[in-house]
């Protein structure tokens, strides 16, 4: 390493709204145009200064799956800004972030931006392998008008042609999140009601941070077509309770404790951070705000319990930060599910969990819920899942910046058994 230093000078994201709403008719591309346009405005960064862009997705579109490229083009940067896309599942985001601060403090770039976005809303219907299969020689023109008898009797029968609703399931356990999340809670004996006072406090701290304006530093509204503008969150409900939540229904299972209150809920959203070297962001006159003392990347089995990744990860970062867990002094779960939390909570809190997972003699300690999720999270704000960790390293890179706390430790789970982690630090 060169013993350079990425910081976070600034970070900006869209507001989270709900899959299928206000943002329908902007895709993932358009979503991320608007946060890294609004990051370039509300910073007025020279664009000649842009050595590159790292950018985050999981839905991808199939015809421009570099969104990072496109972002870069419909921007009209110059075209010497390279760009590319990665994808970690519900850690897309944030491994945009990590990757773009590696290649600041290898050397390889003064300057970056990175990111992450999502829209559920136009996530594209794929056509059944048979139909393809039974049309390519008809698309590529080397079929006669007389073949088409035959390619339709292939199509054959009907109902095993037609376009099915995505299903966000594991490929290799089968299983939807949600129902391994429910395990994950039967496992580790999550109660309901815990479940919903968690959500329950997650939107209350939410909306506390936007009437005191925390927010407005990192949300900037969307331009529509037609003059219409998206200015502000619209999944956070103030008035919600723990009373209000018991009263709904199971979702993954007909016994279960999982609902639409207390998980994430589709969202449409991007965000963005602006990285730089230490030096760089100095002698251009910013003031940086956080940098990453460490990250952490792990994998489980995925039939095993797949989102507990967090509880491997986070301590892994915590030792290479040469920190515990009692010197963080915020910490920042993204909140798939409150089951999933309240899961890695425990099991940070466990001995046992400890000896068996970690080769640890004793846990890695408990987590205040004072210090945990100050402003809400996923469950409250949204989750778009190409965009949550940039929008986590944005939030809590300003709450360190504000002076009263001086570590922020991140974690987020993500399909196919994978779990990250980082230690942020207050510059």
């Amino acid at each position: 390493m060169s013993g350079r230093r990425a910081v976070v000078v600034s970070g900006v994201r869209t507001p989270f709204v709900k899959a299928f709403g206000k943002l329908l008719k902007a895709d993932t591309i358009a979503l991320g145009v608007s946060a890294v346009g609004s990051l370039l405005a509300r910073t007025e960064l020279d664009r000649s200064e842009i050595d590159g862009i790292v950018w985050g997705g999981v839905i991808l579109p199939g015809l421009a799956p570099n969104v990072g490229r496109e972002i870069a083009l419909d921007l009209r940067l110059p075209h010497s800004v390279e760009a590319h896309t990665v994808t970690r599942a519900c850690a897309s985001g944030l491994q945009a972030v990590t990757s773009a601060v590696s290649a600041i403090e290898r050397g390889d770039a003064d300057v970056m931006i990175a990111g992450g976005s999502d829209s559920t809303s136009n996530a594209e219907i794929k056509l059944p392998q048979k139909v393809v299969h039974a049309m390519a020689p008809l698309a590529f023109g080397k079929a006669s008008p007389a073949d088409v008898l035959g390619v339709v009797s292939q199509l054959m029968p009907i109902s095993e042609i037609l376009p099915r609703r995505p299903r966000i399931a594991e490929r290799t356990t089968g299983q939807v999140m949600g129902e391994a999340a429910e395990e994950m809670a039967r496992r580790n004996e999550i109660a309901r009601a815990d479940q919903d006072a968690f959500a329950a406090r997650s939107h209350h701290r939410a909306a506390a941070a936007v009437r005191s304006g925390r927010f407005d530093e990192e949300v900037a509204p969307v331009e529509l077509a037609g003059g219409q503008r998206v200015h502000a969150d619209d999944l956070i409900r103030a008035d919600t309770s723990e009373e209000k939540l018991a009263k709904l229904r199971p979702v993954f299972a007909r016994e279960g404790t999982l609902t639409a209150g207390n998980s994430s809920p589709l969202t449409d959203g991007a965000a963005a951070v602006l990285l730089m070297s230490e030096e760089k962001a100095r002698a251009l006159g910013y003031t940086p705000k956080a940098a990453f003392r460490s990250f952490s990347y792990v994998g489980v089995d995925p039939a095993d319990q797949l989102l507990m990744g967090p509880a491997l990860a986070m301590p892994r970062a915590l030792e290479r930060a040469g920190m515990t867990l009692a010197d963080a002094d915020l910490v920042d779960m993204h909140e798939a599910f409150a089951a999933q939390v309240l899961s890695i909570l425990k099991m940070l809190a466990s001995d046992a969990f400890a000896r068996a997972r970690l080769g640890r003699d004793r846990a890695v300690g408990e987590v205040d819920p004072a210090r945990l999720n100050v402003h809400g999270g996923s469950v409250a704000i949204g989750h778009p899942f190409g965009a949550t960790g940039a929008r986590m390293v944005t939030t809590m890179a300003n709450e360190l910046a504000r002076g009263d706390a001086q570590t922020a430790l991140l974690g987020i789970c993500a399909a196919g058994g994978l779990g990250a982690a980082a230690v942020l630090e207050r510059v």
